[in-house]
């Protein structure tokens, strides 16, 4: 005799009701809606993902029970969970989510009979990319979304289509050849490490290693632009795939997942999308900061960020800014970026500066220059690594069609075309030119070591200005004249400071210079 739905569910609640509160009960089951039975699988809808989860926290051994009772050791499970209410215009919407949570078989004693059914592997765990993966004609990944109730949970599976890749290219069942949007190039051996980033490339590393298994899940590395996110996290995804080719990495920036999620709810297809992110082992998102305001969006990535990470599988992140500086991003997102490690990356440091330049010339082929030649570089150049990358891509290309060594003159013509309006030795220059004009003194005195008064008074003030109109450090400052110390620009700094507010002559002299700095 064919069982319907609704009596073996009902059957089902009798039998919950019996284990749990009547509050419980009332509040975690009655809300439910049985929809279907096919054959030995029972699909349940939930009102919403927080329901799903917290079922799948506290009651997977009730259910699971209850289920035995009524369908035997074959009974299999399913959740269809409502992620869109609708409205007058548009009805409701649901999405099918797998179980998160490993399932152990049913204590016979509970059961009224035979002995428990042994657990099934779930052909997305792993091995989603294998060509025996099983998938049902709705595109759902049907097999996946069973709970582990059954002794074959395959037993009977249509092999079918898989859900569409959103990104048009070989579906995963096809083998291991969906594209993980990985630049190789990007690795730890060329990720110079340095103060800047430490903690990030070391907590990058870690999850490289082990990913999923650490504390650092989700990895969240953050930092403003051209410091060197994107590398780090590719490098995380290039060394998964290097030593655990079997597992499916994914690289992608929030743009394009967003863009990816409003294709498939015009193309109706939004399953087939959930499926496809499901089925990652390691998602490396790119400048999480796009899904600002984007609430669908983000309810979808709120669905995929939470069975990925109880499953076992490895979140990267990066951002602009810190968690708590995210705007337009729902408070249930930002408190699960905090479950992991919150990593930044700033401008790197002169040392840092220097490794970058040394390395990237060495992998180009080209001879490196001498230490003066690229200690001024880096010196120039400290904004961000890209700029800095690209100042060495410029000099990289002239040193090749020239057929010339990288010199002090063809790095400062570099400079000169390349970086607008910071251009350290034009900026610099200019000071210490009108400051010594000023002063009735040579330039090259301001940067001698010699300790005349009138001299003195002028580097001091030439300093000054170099700190108040520049964005430079005061290291770069010093480097600029005659290779001071930095505690040199803050003791010249301070005296000029204390001169201005105790000599009127003195201030008179500065405010005069300082309408020369004025931007017009």
């Amino acid at each position: 005799m064919l069982k319907d739905f609704r009596t073996v569910w009902a059957g089902c609640l009798r039998s919950i009701s019996a284990e749990i509160g009547e509050q419980s009960f009332k509040t975690w089951f009655q809300p439910i809606r049985p929809i279907e039975l096919k054959g030995n699988v029972l699909t349940i809808e939930v009102p919403s993902a927080y329901f799903y989860d917290w079922l799948e926290e506290h009651y997977v051994d009730e259910l699971r029970r209850a289920l035995y009772q009524q369908l035997g050791p074959e009974g299999r499970l399913e959740y269809s969970v409502v992620v869109d209410q609708g409205n007058e215009q548009a009805p409701p919407r649901s999405l099918h989510l797998p179980p998160t949570r490993k399932q152990a078989a049913p204590d016979p004693r509970d059961t009224p009979q035979g002995p428990p059914p042994a657990p099934v592997n779930n052909p997305l765990a792993g091995s989603a990319r294998a060509a025996s993966a099983r998938y049902v004609n709705s595109g759902t990944v049907r097999a996946a979304q069973r709970s582990n109730f059954g002794t074959n949970a395959l037993a009977g599976a249509e092999t079918l289509a898989p859900p569409r890749n959103p990104f048009d290219t070989v579906r995963p069942m096809d083998g291991n050849i969906v594209p993980s949007q990985l630049n190789g190039s990007y690795t730890f051996d060329n990720y110079i490490e340095g103060d800047c980033n430490r903690l990030a490339r070391s907590a990058g590393l870690a999850v490289a290693n082990k990913p999923g298994t650490t504390s650092f899940n989700p990895l969240m590395v953050y930092g403003g632009v051209g410091l060197g996110k994107t590398h780090l996290v590719q490098a995380i995804g290039n060394h998964i795939k290097a030593t655990a080719p079997e597992r499916f990495v994914l690289y992608v920036s929030a743009e394009k997942f967003t863009n990816q999620f409003i294709d498939s709810v015009q193309r109706a297809q939004v399953q087939d999308f959930a499926n496809f992110y499901l089925q990652v082992d390691a998602l490396i998102l790119d400048d999480v900061q796009f899904l600002a305001n984007k609430g669908k969006t983000q309810e979808m990535f709120f669905h995929i960020f939470n069975h990925l990470h109880q499953s076992g599988k490895q979140i990267v992140m990066t951002s602009d800014r810190p968690p708590k500086d995210l705007l337009g991003l729902e408070d249930r997102l930002l408190n699960r970026f905090k479950w992991g490690l919150t990593a930044d990356v700033q401008s790197p440091d002169f040392e840092t500066r220097v490794a970058i330049i040394r390395n990237k010339m060495e992998q180009d082929g080209i001879d490196i220059p001498p230490d003066h030649v690229v200690d001024y570089l880096a010196n120039s150049v400290h904004t961000n690594v890209r700029e800095l990358e690209g100042v060495i891509a410029s000099l990289v290309a002239q040193s090749s069609l020239s057929r010339r060594d990288i010199d002090l003159e063809m790095v400062k013509q570099a400079l000169r075309h390349i970086i607008e309006e910071v251009e350290a030795e034009v900026n610099l220059d200019f000071i210490q030119k009108t400051v010594a004009a000023y002063f009735n003194i040579s330039v090259e005195l301001l940067k001698d070591k010699t300790r005349k008064k009138e001299v003195v008074t002028a580097r001091q003030v030439a300093m000054y200005f170099a700190k108040h109109h520049t964005s430079h450090t005061l290291k770069t400052i010093g480097f600029h004249f005659g290779g001071r110390d930095h505690t040199t620009v803050m003791h010249s700094v301070q005296t000029v400071s204390d001169l201005v507010d105790s000599d009127k002559k003195f201030r008179d002299q500065v405010e005069e210079l300082r309408k020369k700095f004025a931007k017009k």
